[in-house]
């Protein structure tokens, strides 16, 4: 199934301009709505299930907004990736070079907060839009509900990743609430998880409407794995360890099953939809990832995952006196699906949450499963909390590169003084400054 790049949210309603129309006859129109393109106001008033489900499509669109930027920002903060480019922002700021800060008015920064603000508004308006429609039963009524507010606490985890804060009231345009701090922030979302489980508990076999990107997890009891993946997610991110073994028992979490497991963004070359941009054409000279040599020096002889994830290209490049040898060959095409939480992800999750309960044998086993998987023998070094907590970050930085998750985790671990200095005068940022509009809320 293939996703339109279709979606309600402020700003981009679309709603027929009428005309008050006189003649010598002196004629008159009622004022007509295009029903292809509802107002807001009627999808609140009364939606039929047609509308419903074109929200939930709008929802699952605007997921996929300015991920590739900021996965390629965070990305080269991180110093896991540069993107070599015609914006030179993208080898000077976000690498801090020559003393520069952050622009919190940059596309860098602005880009992934609104990405991320379109789909939680898209799923406000359709929780908004339940609550006076009697088009759906309760039952089915739950299941979007469920649906909403799971994708709303997926996208306030992305926004806490890059922003370690995250503005989570914000149903009411014209009534904000205040930015909250990572833990309060990571409480509501936690919350909002655990609201949205009890609603797809009472959302019966199946959904009224369709998804795309969730083949496998396309019914109540199955997209609630993926509720209690962003749940574990969370819970080790607040370092609760207990709670998160909990909602990995009840996800899609399988130490002996498909690593690639999980839900995806999708992509198509149809009219209206848009590609994955974060392909990129081999041995492209103008717009290319290019492979932090860090990532190749440090990796272990013999792990698969440098030559899957990157290739040598045919002739090293360089640009703003920053170069590599390898450039990204993480997605095959510009169609190519973009994970949320696969399977892999999860076994590390689970690495995690025993180290943090002191399970340090199954921490273990999880993270040989891993280095399995990349043809990487079992781990030999010291079975102690912190040697294991090494050993699941470099895991973690191999099995997940370039997929926003490494500046976060040196961020909660206090390790982004480690990374490399490419030059002389930059610096390491760790976090992105909140919009400049965000400022005046």
């Amino acid at each position: 199934m293939k996703i339109k790049n279709r979606y309600i949210a402020k700003g981009s309603i679309a709603v027929v301009a009428f005309l008050a129309i006189l003649c010598s006859t002196s004629c008159s129109f009622d004022e007509q709505v295009d029903p292809n393109r509802p107002s807001l106001e009627g999808v609140l008033t009364d939606a039929s299930q047609n509308q419903l489900n074109n929200l939930v499509v709008g929802v699952e669109s605007a997921m996929r907004n300015s991920l590739a930027i900021q996965t390629t920002g965070s990305g080269t903060m991180a110093r896991e990736l540069y993107l070599f480019d015609a914006d030179p922002r993208n080898t000077g700021d976000l690498l801090g070079a020559n003393g520069a800060s952050l622009d919190n008015n940059s596309f860098y920064s602005t880009a992934p907060w609104g990405g991320r603000y379109v789909s939680i508004k898209n799923a406000n308006i359709l929780l908004e839009s339940l609550d006076n429609t009697t088009s759906v039963t309760d039952a089915q009524k739950a299941g979007y509900r469920g649906f909403a507010r799971t994708v709303i606490a997926y996208e306030l985890i992305e926004i806490l990743r890059s922003y370690n804060v995250a503005r989570v009231d914000v149903s009411d345009p014209e009534n904000l609430g205040p930015v909250l701090d990572f833990d309060a922030a990571l409480a509501a979302v936690r919350s909002l998880l655990d609201q949205a489980q009890t609603d797809l508990g009472s959302a019966g076999t199946e959904f009224a409407f369709s998804l795309a990107g969730f083949d496998g997890f396309d019914t109540p009891s199955t997209f609630m794995q993926f509720n209690r993946a962003a749940a574990a997610e969370a819970a080790v991110y607040a370092g609760d360890g207990g709670a998160a073994i909990t909602a990995l028992n009840a996800s899609y979490f399988d130490l002996m099953g498909d690593l690639t497991a999980g839900p995806e963004h999708v992509y198509s070359l149809d009219s209206g939809d848009f590609t994955n941009g974060l392909f990129k054409i081999p041995d492209n000279n103008g717009d290319q990832i290019i492979v932090h040599d860090s990532f190749i020096a440090d990796a272990e002889a013999g792990d698969t995952r440098v030559t899957t994830k990157t290739s040598v290209r045919a002739n090293p490049t360089t640009q703003d006196m920053l170069s590599g040898t390898n450039q990204t060959a993480l997605y095959e095409s510009n169609i190519a699906p973009i994970d949320m939480i696969r399977n892999e992800e999860l076994i590390l999750l689970y690495a995690e949450a025993s180290i943090l309960n002191g399970a340090l044998g199954d921490a273990e086993t999880a993270l040989n499963v891993v280095r399995n998987a990349a043809s990487l023998p079992d781990y030999m070094g010291m079975a102690t909390a912190d040697a294991l907590t090494t050993e699941m970050l470099n895991q973690r930085r191999y099995s997940l590169w370039a997929e926003n998750h490494r500046m976060f985790d040196l961020r909660r671990y206090n390790l982004s003084a480690t990374l490399p200095i490419d030059r002389a005068g930059d610096q390491v940022f760790n976090v992105l400054p909140i919009p400049l509009s965000e400022n005046d809320q």
